[in-house]
């Protein structure tokens, strides 16, 4: 036994740092794309994206060069709804053939495409693009840490020397790196990395404009002048011309195809911030470890001497949870709403559950965009049989009859109000005609998956549940309600519903930084394998402590645990809520009434979808305990 302690802990220790480590990766059978010299690179660019707005728009909205004919990609579900649009490009790109101040085009501002540049560097605006399905990146150098930012910046704000007037500078020269690849056995060429340096320059020339004939004087590859300072950027004003060019450069890099996508993931990796996220998860895990071991003496205790009690008079004079037995399983008020919640939380626990495997098998990899949007759909659409299969099951335990009313109300009660919230937030950012609004075409495949999937396999579910045999109760149910003692303070309601959500949160929160910093902040999250830890202590802790309270409320006498059992766990989301409106105010530079009303908006669904999780996870873990504990004890 002494030897084979450690031995187990060590494969412990290896399978949770295999989660931790576990990192999106290319998927199973996807293999790289390989470029011989010369051969032609297809840039495409994607939307123009902005912390302070959160309202993308597309590249062409902007008045940049254009090719011959716009052709949209092919995109996904979650592409469309996460606002991508991606689009071809003019850049013309060789693989491994240097350019240099290729002029891609010139444009006249007027007074309409000049205010639109302003307004997009006022607002800090990143233009992104994509080669070989690598996203654009900007290296910023730091002292001890190389720092890559998405997208390059529409232009700047500045002001020349001598005046205190600030002026409008756009970004028209990029000095593209390609890093490639090339395998010395197979001779194979692959891009591993896309970069860009962005210039502002008032490009000069000689003579009349000629798209074929002109030659810069203020970049010639031919004089060997390249463009390497914004020493004379270019104004953005009405009629002011604007030449945009280029320069391409190939870098041969060390890095793998395999591991290309770690300069992406490792952007802003910082060791304090895994190191207080294990140090949280240790100290939920050990108190949630004194809560199970200080329940099971304590039960223990109760259901020996309950079964102990052998005369009339002893069991006249018990007290604590023994009391209620019947009347702890009497119906709840509004037991159909209480239905149609836990079997709403069911389907959301399905979908986040089988999510998070696929994400950490690499399925849901950050290369794949769109996929964890498209997947979650998909999933939310079939898990509707469990639904409707667990609101119809706990419905007729209830001694309910009318199950499809019950059907109707899980498959439209919760997606409705969603739904409803959604499409009035995609209402403001239409009206800000940003890119980022669901299409009509969308918002219909949206409405057919629901009704033509989610709702029919709703009424399966409902159907199967309703026919499987009634849930029996351990003790029977007294026709006549018992009168519930007071209460002191503490076991009210309201506080013990309230102090119930805080250590739910406790589990989540230091990870829920990094999940808002990926979505608000355009960062790219990837470390499935940490969150599904802390999903399966958020389950462990959600039950528990909605165990404990539900216990401490029987042993008051209160016998009305249903719907606190769920809130209990639930109010969990209203802190985080307030920690959304918290991080609103502390981290983001968002200044517009509607980019704020749709933070707020989408927090709020986000945040009722947690606190139907939670509650759920909290309902169905106090329904498992009172059946147990009052299957274990005699009663006469």
């Amino acid at each position: 036994m002494g030897r084979a302690a450690p031995s187990r802990y060590l494969w412990i220790s290896v399978c949770v740092l295999l989660f931790v480590h576990a990192r999106s990766f290319y998927l199973p059978g996807v293999s790289p794309q390989e470029f011989k010299k010369g051969e032609a690179l297809t840039v495409k660019v994607n939307k123009l994206t902005s912390t302070k707005t959160q309202l993308p728009y597309t590249f062409y909205s902007l008045d940049y060069c254009q090719p011959p004919k716009i052709v949209d990609s092919a995109e996904n579900l979650g592409e469309v709804l996460r606002g991508d649009r991606i689009e071809n490009s003019p850049y013309e790109f060789k693989m491994r053939e240097p350019q240099m101040c290729n002029i891609l085009c010139r444009k006249t501002l007027n007074a309409k495409t000049a205010k639109d540049f302003k307004e997009k560097i006022d607002d800090e605006y990143r233009v992104n693009m994509i080669l070989d399905n690598l996203p654009l990146v900007v290296r910023i150098e730091r002292t001890e840490l190389r720092v890559y930012q998405q997208g390059f910046n529409v232009g700047v704000k500045g002001q020349y020397a001598g005046t205190k007037e600030q002026k409008h500078f756009i970004y028209n020269h990029l000095t593209f790196t390609v890093k490639y690849h090339q395998d010395k056995e197979t001779g194979a060429t692959r891009i591993v990395g896309f970069e860009v340096e962005p210039f502002s320059v008032k490009h000069a020339y000689e003579g009349e404009w000629s798209e074929k004939t002109t030659t810069l004087t203020t970049c010639n590859p031919h004089a060997k002048r390249e463009v390497t300072s914004s020493e004379s950027p270019q104004e953005v004003e009405d009629k002011n011309e604007v030449i945009f060019t280029y320069d391409v450069r190939f870098q041969d890099s060390e890095i793998k195809w395999a591991s290309r996508w770690d300069t992406y993931l490792l952007m802003a990796d910082d060791q304090i911030h895994w190191f207080s996220i294990v140090n949280s998860l240790m100290i939920v895990l050990f108190l949630s470890g004194m809560v199970a071991m200080i329940m099971l003496r304590t039960l223990y205790r109760d259901i020996s001497k309950y079964n102990q009690l052998e005369t009339q008079e002893e069991a006249q004079e018990e007290t604590g949870w023994k009391l209620v037995h019947g009347d702890v399983f009497r119906p709840p008020a509004n037991s159909d709403l209480l239905c149609v919640y836990a079997g709403t939380g069911v389907q959301f626990f399905g979908m986040t559950l089988i999510t998070m495997i696929f994400a950490l098998l690499g399925f849901l990899s950050p290369s794949n965009r769109g996929g964890l949007m498209t997947a979650m759909v998909l999933l939310w659409v079939f898990m509707g049989l469990f639904a409707g299969y667990s609101s119809a099951r706990l419905y007729k335990m209830f001694k309910g009859t009318e199950w499809k009313k019950i059907t109707l109300k899980t498959a439209f009660m919760f997606p409705a109000t969603i739904f409803a919230v959604f499409f009035v937030l995609n209402a403001l950012i239409w009206g800000q005609k940003s890119s980022g609004a669901v299409p009509f075409g969308t918002m219909f495949a949206l409405v057919v998956l629901w009704f033509g999937i989610s709702v029919p396999l709703v009424f399966v579910g409902s159907y199967v549940g309703f026919k499987k045999a009634t849930i029996e109760d351990p003790v029977k149910t007294n026709k006549i309600p018992r009168q519930i003692p007071d209460q002191p303070w503490y076991m009210h309601p309201a506080f013990s519903i309230l102090i119930g959500g805080i250590l739910p949160f406790g589990a989540v929160f230091i990870e829920l930084f990094f999940i808002l910093t990926s979505i608000w902040l355009h960062q790219f999250y990837y470390i499935f394998g940490f969150l599904f830890i802390v999903f399966v202590i958020l389950i462990v802790t959600c039950a528990e402590i909605t165990i404990v309270l539900c216990y401490f409320q029987l042993c008051g006498e209160d016998y009305q645990w249903w719907w606190r059992s769920y809130l209990t766990s639930g109010s969990s989301a209203l802190y985080l809520f307030l920690y959304a409106a918290f991080y609103f105010f502390t981290k983001l530079n968002i200044t517009k009434p509607v980019s704020g009303a749709l933070y707020f908006g989408y927090m709020l669904i986000g945040s009722y979808a947690f606190f139907v999780l939670t509650g759920t996870i909290g309902f169905y873990a106090c329904f498992w305990f009172t059946r147990l504990i009052y299957s274990s004890v005699k009663i006469d």
